[in-house]
């Protein structure tokens, strides 16, 4: 099978969290459905919700274009409502970045 279109840019993150789940109060993890929340989406949501950038500024920070940066703003906010309303843990966890702190890579 054959990948079509443009491989996906890595972004570029500054936040790379200490606490990787965040799960309902009294339900052990393993009972639970998780919901896994990709590092570039955590950080379009830190940049917009948090820091108050534009979403170009944001785009422009993580070195991306608006247009995949509202993808993974809208990802974000999506995965975060479905665990808040349904009670599903949320694990950070992966994707396409380099961590500009460490001048890492990850995928």
């Amino acid at each position: 099978m054959t990948c079509r279109g443009r491989p996906k840019n890595p972004r570029r993150v500054e936040c790379n969290p200490d606490i990787l789940y965040f799960k309902p109060r009294g339900v052990k993890l393993i009972e639970l459905e998780v919901v896994s929340l990709a590092l570039e989406e955590l950080e379009a949501l830190r940049l917009v919700d948090l820091e108050d950038l534009q979403q170009q500024e944001a785009a422009t920070k993580m070195g991306i274009s608006r247009r995949a940066f509202w993808e993974d703003l809208k990802n974000a906010r999506k995965k975060i409502a479905l665990a808040l309303t349904t009670g599903k843990a949320i694990e950070i966890k992966g994707g396409n970045y380099v961590d500009i702190n460490n001048q890492k890579r990850s995928e």
